[in-house]
C-alpha cells in the first residue's frame, strides 16, 4: 500500500502546493471563535429584559399640565400674564367682567330690597301672632267664632311662608354675588403660564372655557411606559427597570445593564389592569431609592419621551439567542411558595 508521501511524489506540482500561512491563521481563528462562541451561548449570562416607551409625567394629578377655565361668563377685561410668565399661588391670571357693568349694583340693591322684605313680613308676623294669641282667648271663653281664630293662624302662616321665600331669594343673591366677585382668575399653584387661549376684551367667553394652559413646578415625576401584553404578565410591583430619557444620551446593553452608560434606575410602581387605546399595558415607573436621583429640569421635563427595559430573569445567552429567533415569550420561573403542600408520589398499582 502507497503511502502519502509516495502518492505525492506521483504528482509533482501537488507536492510542491503548500497552504498559505495566512489561511492556516483565518482557519485557526475562526475554530477558536466558534468555540468560543458556543461556550459563551452556554455560560455567558444574560439579562431579559421587556422593553417599552413612554414619558414624563407627574405622580399627583394637580401638578400635572392643567387648563384654566373662566368661572362666569362675560367678557375678558384685561390680562395679567403671557406666555411663559412664572406666577404664583393667587396670583391674577385674568380678569372677566359681565355685559352689564352695573350688575354687581343692582344684585346688592336686590338684596337689600329682600332683607327689607324680611323685616317688614317678621313685623307683621308678630303683630299677626298677637291677634292669634286674642283671638284664641275670646275664642276659649266663647267671645269669637272659630272662624276668626283660624283666619288669625292662616295670616300667621302666610307671613311665614313670605319670609322664607324671602330669605331663598337672598341666598340665590348672595350666589350670584359669589360668583361675580370671582370674576378674578387665579393660579392654583406655583408654576408657569405656557399659553394662552383666549383674546382681547372683545373676547366673550362662556363658564369653563378654557383660558390658559398652566404647568406647575417642582412635581414629583414619574414614568408612563408602555409596554407589550405578552411581557405584563410576567411583570410585577417592584422590579427594577432602566430608562434612556429623550435629549440624555446613553449607551443601552439589553444583556449587561452594569456596562449601559447614560442610564437610569427606576421601579415597578403599578400595572394598569387593562389595555389603553394604543393596545398596550401602562406601567408607572417610579425613582428607584437606592440609585442616583433622574435629572431634574431642564433637562428632562414633563412630557419628555423615555426608552424603557424592565429586568426579569437572567438565562444564558445561547437561550435568549434561541428565543428571539423562535419569537417565544421571556422566562417565566413561578416564585417559590413556602406555604405550598408537597405533592404525594404517586401510589404503584399492584400487579393482578
Amino acid at each position: 500500500m502507497q503511502t502519502h508521501v509516495e502518492q505525492l511524489s506521483r504528482f509533482k506540482t501537488l507536492g510542491r502546493l503548500k497552504t498559505p500561512a495566512v489561511l492556516r491563521a483565518v482557519a485557526i481563528m475562526l475554530a477558536v471563535a466558534m468555540i468560543a462562541s458556543i461556550v459563551g451561548l452556554v455560560y455567558i449570562p444574560w439579562v431579559q429584559t421587556a422593553p417599552g416607551t413612554g414619558s414624563v409625567t407627574a405622580l399627583d394629578p394637580r401638578d400635572r399640565v392643567q387648563n384654566v377655565t373662566a368661572l362666569v361668563a362675560g367678557r375678558i377685561l384685561r390680562w395679567d400674564v403671557t406666555d411663559g410668565s412664572i406666577v404664583k399661588r393667587g396670583d391674577p391670571i385674568a380678569q372677566i367682567v359681565d355685559n352689564d357693568p352695573l350688575l354687581l349694583d343692582r344684585l346688592r340693591a336686590e338684596r337689600a330690597q329682600k332683607l327689607a322684605e324680611i323685616q317688614a313680613a317678621e313685623l307683621a308676623a308678630q303683630t299677626a301672632m298677637l291677634d292669634v294669641n286674642r283671638t284664641g282667648s275670646l275664642f276659649r271663653e266663647g267671645l269669637a267664632a272659630r272662624r276668626d281664630y283660624e283666619s288669625a293662624q292662616i295670616k300667621v302662616a302666610d307671613y311665614r311662608a313670605k319670609i322664607a321665600q324671602s330669605r331663598a331669594a337672598i341666598n340665590k343673591v348672595d350666589v350670584d354675588l359669589s360668583r361675580q366677585s370671582a370674576q378674578i382668575v387665579r393660579a392654583p399653584r406655583d408654576g408657569r403660564i405656557m399659553r394662552i387661549n383666549a383674546g382681547d376684551s372683545a373676547t366673550m367667553v362662556k363658564q369653563g372655557d378654557v383660558l390658559a394652559t398652566f404647568a406647575p413646578e417642582d412635581s414629583v415625576r414619574i414614568v408612563e411606559l408602555y409596554v407589550d401584553g405578552r411581557d405584563v404578565p410576567l411583570i410585577s410591583p417592584g422590579r427594577r427597570v432602566r430608562l434612556a430619557f429623550e435629549g440624555w444620551p446613553a449607551i443601552q446593553f439589553s444583556g449587561w445593564p452594569s456596562v449601559a452608560q447614560g442610564m437610569f434606575d427606576g421601579r415597578v410602581r403599578a400595572i394598569d389592569l387593562s389595555a389603553s387605546d394604543n393596545g398596550l399595558f401602562r406601567l408607572l415607573v417610579e425613582p428607584a431609592p437606592d440609585r442616583a436621583p433622574w435629572p431634574r429640569e431642564p433637562y428632562v421635563r414633563l412630557g419628555a419621551k423615555v426608552r424603557g427595559w424592565v429586568l426579569m430573569d437572567t438565562v444564558p445567552a445561547g437561550f435568549e439567542l434561541w428565543r428571539q429567533l423562535n419569537d417565544f415569550p421571556l422566562q417565566f420561573q413561578p416564585p417559590a411558595d413556602p406555604k405550598a403542600a408537597p405533592i404525594p408520589p404517586k401510589e404503584k398499582k399492584p400487579n393482578a
